[in-house]
């Protein structure tokens, strides 16, 4: 074992946690990537608000769908350069030349349905200003669940809850697409509306939703 891995002690294992060499317990997913620990200790389950913010995570979880995360996270900088800072109302005026040229963008994922998507999203995001007080950050927080407990082990962490299915319905009468009750759980996870960091993890316990 090198020592940059993380230690899979037995008891640990069975919580789902691994524990680094750095002495801190982490979801397993986590592992010994240092995006990915990056990613887990400082943003995964930190609530987000604001347009911008939950319009890039809306975003980049779309374009995950299918791949690994770890291939989003490895190219987030070109995402928003070439999404200008997921500002909606700079992406809600691309075009047909701004879609071509995203597609010939080898620092992003260059998938057609989901450059598309992002573009419809932005729009979608504007439109909301007016359709729902509050716009983007209000619609998305109301679909918060009450607080609960940090889950004991990763399979008791759900893809899909009744919340997300409602979030994704709403969003999609909004006009929003590619947002499934999947990507749309997995856009919570990453704003912050639940925390499933593993009960024993040391991230910091997201207040707004863990009950200690």
């Amino acid at each position: 074992m090198t020592s940059d891995q993380p230690v899979v002690a037995p008891e640990a294992a069975a919580r789902g946690l691994v524990v680094g060499t750095d002495g801190l317990a982490r979801c397993a997913w986590a592992g010994s990537n240092p995006e990915y620990q990056r990613y887990h200790d400082e943003e995964w389950g930190r609530p987000v608000h604001g347009e911008r913010g939950l319009f890039e995570r809306l975003t980049l979880e779309a374009f995950q769908s299918g791949l690994a995360w770890i291939t989003i996270l490895r190219k987030r900088e070109g995402f928003r350069s070439a999404f200008a800072d997921f500002d909606p109302d700079v992406v809600a005026g691309y075009d047909a030349d701004d879609v071509a040229r995203l597609l010939n963008d080898a620092s992003i994922v260059r998938n057609r349905a989901k450059v598309t998507a992002a573009v419809a999203n932005a729009r979608a995001t504007v439109g909301l200003r007016e359709a729902y007080p509050g716009g983007l950050d209000a619609l998305v927080w109301s679909f918060a669940p009450p607080p609960r407990r940090r889950r004991p082990r990763p399979g008791e962490i759900p893809a899909v809850t009744p919340e997300s299915t409602a979030l994704a319905k709403a969003l999609k009468s909004h006009g929003f697409v590619f947002v499934g009750p999947t990507t749309v759980y997995a856009t919570m996870q990453a704003g912050g509306l639940v925390d499933d960091h593993l009960d024993g993890c040391s991230a910091p316990t997201n207040p707004a939703v863990v009950k200690e």
